[in-house]
């Protein structure tokens, strides 16, 4: 068959994460059949804006999709739009105007739909459709398409939402990247929902989307982003619960294999001030010479944000250090008027002088009585201790004898020239958190922006448990934070076992132990929610490098960070060097076949990507500067990981130029599809798996033969990875399959 020249715009969406398949429309653009000199090139349209609009009430969901299509050449083309039907969904409206009529639009069921598919396949050399081959397809005709115009498009649909586990999931497809020939200009999620009963979790895994609860009824998910390629779907879980704590588990499970859960547990808006903990709370700040000038006139004011938004019923007290450590009150005190208008005089009479005593400082706030409520330290420093004990490891020994009520101190370290490797011992010793202030940022909304978050304590001390049913293990964090009003708190781990269980979520409110019991059935086959595997990994590895950040190096922790890291594709400037010393080694040893590496054939040998990459990871076990403040913060980025979005902090610095010298970023250069990561090097994709099937052979397919569409129809879930591109290596049911053009 003669093959068309072809230019092709693919506006497509394809599901990162599995389950339903469905699609944004895209269009097909044939050139002019009069002849006319230019050079073709692959995708030649843009997108000069996306807008999404959903409305979601109880388990409906209507989606309006607004997009302008732009013809930046100077030709004349025509086309047609294909919209691929999700399933389950029914099309309510749909609008293209050219030359002022509305084009009429055609409906083919699955089976015709297929045939276009492969048919597009065949012609143009694109396997990028075949992930659709089994749903529906709404077509019009596009003609013509004059050089430099805009071509606008409106469609909605609706559709009843699945809902798994009492938790209802609404996905719309948002992974253009690999058919955008330039950025999106505009991309913008907006969802409306609304419920009869109380809404209790609402949660993104996939973005990091602004979620405003509105009240118990009413919740809004926002995401935007400019000049942007893409790459995965968007998500949103919901569930509706009438208990004061609200928790949903989904799950992810390969035949033969452990599963992956991810729970999410969030108390409701409205709630009483009687539901509400009252909570003891030290601030502890540095006021040593160092912090002079501007840092100072910041740290009053953060001060005075956080005593004028305590809640009624806390205590407080204030200690400031230098030289020497100093308290306000002696004790802990009542949020009264007097003792905060007193408060209030003793912030703005700090003065910044002297050293830097931190052992003094922490022994007088943990000295102090609190009692049965949460006491919580809040610790602000720019420096190392200079005065007492300033050993990092003494010093922490002289904490731990002394926090006998498990104080948890959050940290603030402001600056670079700062001990991380102490503060972050600090934190992970007390089971709290770090945060780290640029010399260029707002000391004020940071510790403002914080202190917001942890201002109503609804649980504390929380415990999860399992049915005797489901084994769990390595979960993240490992240590729940306390549960605080607006806020949400996410688990991940590896089960093992099947079936309906219980899972328990305890705690303790004003001293009194609170049970919350939930049913959740841990399917043994379910493959829908394939964004668990990578997010936990990412938590998993996370926590790994800050254990060999703060405890050395040891190998078998280094060896399973770069195992995880390759499969589950969280490339990090940090794992990208493991990944890369690893395979160079394998190779020099032929451990492993050149074909298969996954980093290493993408970066050329003289890039200076390696070595770049191997002084940040040297510049992490450092225990101050620069390097180490970022390493301290992006690894608690991914163990803290609750979308995608945060699971590969240093994207920015992971650019490389490729073999013909064009700058590249590694990122993009990685693909999650199926629960693993494939890996472009050139012109062919490799999957992380390849590299376990050890001396097995390969069965070789040539791409668009009658044995690849045999493949295909044969398992329609390789359609999947087949849509990766023409020359492929992957594993598909424990056997090896090569596909080359």
């Amino acid at each position: 068959m003669k093959i068309l020249r072809s230019i092709l715009f693919v506006f497509v969406f394809i599901i990162l994460t599995g389950g339903i398949l469905s699609a944004d429309g895209f269009i097909i653009v044939r050139p002019d059949p009069m002849p006319q000199p230019y050079q073709a090139t692959p995708f030649p349209m843009q997108v000069k804006y996306h807008h999404v609009d959903v409305q979601i009430n109880e388990s409906s969901a209507k989606t309006s999709i607004d997009q302008v299509f732009y013809n930046p050449s100077g030709m004349r083309m025509e086309g047609e739009y294909l919209f691929p039907i999700p399933k389950n969904a029914v099309i309510k409206k749909f609008s293209m105007y050219i030359n002022g009529k509305e084009m009429p639009a055609e409906l083919l069921e699955a089976k015709k739909a297929r045939k276009i598919y492969e048919d597009i396949v065949r012609q143009m050399k694109d396997p990028a459709l075949l992930e659709y081959q089994e749903l529906s397809l709404f077509r019009v005709r596009v003609y013509p398409i004059e050089p430099y115009s805009e071509k606008r498009v409106k469609i909605s649909y609706h559709e009843i939402l699945n809902k798994d586990n009492g938790t209802f999931e609404y996905n719309y497809p948002l992974n253009t990247e690999k058919f955008s020939s330039a950025p999106l200009k505009e991309t913008v999620i907006n969802v409306e929902l609304k419920s009869k009963d109380k809404i209790k979790n609402v949660y993104c895994p996939t973005h990091d989307a602004e979620i405003v609860r509105k009240n118990d009824h009413n919740a809004k998910i926002s995401y935007e982003e400019n000049n942007s390629k893409p790459d995965r779907d968007f998500k949103v879980y919901y569930d509706t619960d009438q208990s004061k704590v609200g928790v949903s588990v989904l799950t992810f499970k390969e035949s033969g294999k452990d599963g992956y859960f991810f729970l999410s547990a969030t108390p409701g808006i409205n709630i009483k001030g009687d539901e509400i903990e009252e909570k003891d709370i030290t601030f502890v700040l540095d006021v040593s010479g160092s912090m002079a000038g501007e840092k100072i006139k910041q740290a009053r004011k953060s001060l005075l944000f956080c005593i004028n938004n305590l809640n009624k019923g806390d205590r407080f007290e204030i200690i400031r250090f230098s030289t020497e450590a100093s308290d306000l009150f002696g004790k802990l005190v009542e949020a009264d008027e007097k003792n905060l208008k007193n408060a209030r005089q003793f912030i703005q009479d700090i003065q910044a002088i002297g050293g830097t005593n931190i052992e003094e400082a922490l022994k007088m706030a943990l000295g102090i009585k609190s009692g049965k409520r949460p006491y919580i330290i809040v610790f602000m420093t720019d420096g190392k201790p200079t005065i007492g004990e300033t050993k990092e490891e003494h010093l922490l020994n002289e904490i731990k004898k002394v926090n006998n009520n498990n104080t948890r101190i959050f940290t603030f370290g402001i600056g670079t020239e700062i001990n991380t490797h102490l503060l972050d011992k600090i934190t992970e010793t007390t089971r709290a958190y770090r945060t780290y202030i640029a010399p260029e940022e707002d000391i004020e909304i940071k510790i403002s922006n914080f202190y917001q978050k942890i201002q109503s304590p609804v649980l504390s001390d929380i415990k999860v448990r399992f049915g005797d049913n489901i084994e769990t293990f390595k979960m993240y964090p490992k240590d729940l934070p306390d549960l605080f009003k607006g806020s949400s708190l996410t688990l991940l781990g590896r089960f093992k076992g099947k079936g309906n269980t219980t899972v328990v979520l305890t705690g303790k409110l004003k001293g009194k132990m609170k049970e919350y019991s939930f049913k959740i059935d841990f399917d043994d086959e379910d493959q829908n929610n394939l964004f668990i595997p990578s997010l936990w990994a990412a938590r998993r590895i996370g926590y790994l490098l800050d254990q060999v950040r703060l405890h050395g190096e040891d190998k078998e922790l280094v060896d399973e960070i770069t195992m995880l890291a390759r499969e589950y594709g969280i490339i990090t400037p940090y794992t990208s060097y493991l990944i890369l010393e690893d395979e160079e080694v394998r190779v020099s040893r032929n451990e492993m076949d050149d074909r298969d590496q996954t980093l290493r054939s993408m970066i050329p040998e003289s890039s200076s990507f390696a070595k770049k990459n191997k002084m940040e990871y040297m510049d992490m076990k450092e225990k101050s500067g620069a390097g180490s403040v970022q390493a301290s913060e992006e690894f608690q980025e991914m163990n803290k990981a609750d979308n995608v979005g945060q699971a590969r902090p240093g994207r920015s610095r992971l650019n490389y130029k490729d073999k013909s010298g064009t700058m590249q970023n590694v990122t993009q250069m990685v693909k999650n599809v199926q629960g693993r990561a494939f890996y472009n090097s050139g012109n062919q994709w490799v999957d992380s798996r390849v590299q376990s099937t050890g001396s097995q052979k390969a069965i070789r397919i040539k791409f668009a033969s009658k044995k690849y569409f045999d493949l295909l129809k044969k398992n329609p879930t390789t359609g999947q990875l087949l849509s990766l591109g023409r020359n492929i290596r992957f594993v598909f049911k424990k056997k090896l399959y090569e596909i080359y053009e």
